[in-house]
């Protein structure tokens, strides 16, 4: 698998995980104040996908010219 495919299947895993955080977080939030910890889960994964996608919106841009 390519680099480029690689950084594609991480970012669509940690879309993944970023949704099933924040319905986490909703959940908690049904039942009081959640923890801090259940309240900032979100936060890696969302980082992560900004570096993935970052990385995927520059590439058309990083490349050479295309025949």
């Amino acid at each position: 698998m390519s680099w480029n495919a690689w950084i594609r299947q991480a970012h669509r895993w940690l879309s993944i995980l970023f949704t099933a955080t924040v319905v986490a977080n909703f959940a908690a939030m049904a039942f009081g104040t959640p923890p801090a910890w259940i309240t900032y889960s979100p936060l890696p994964p969302l980082f992560l996908m900004l570096a993935t996608g970052l990385y995927m919106f520059a590439l058309p841009y990083m490349g050479g010219r295309r025949a």
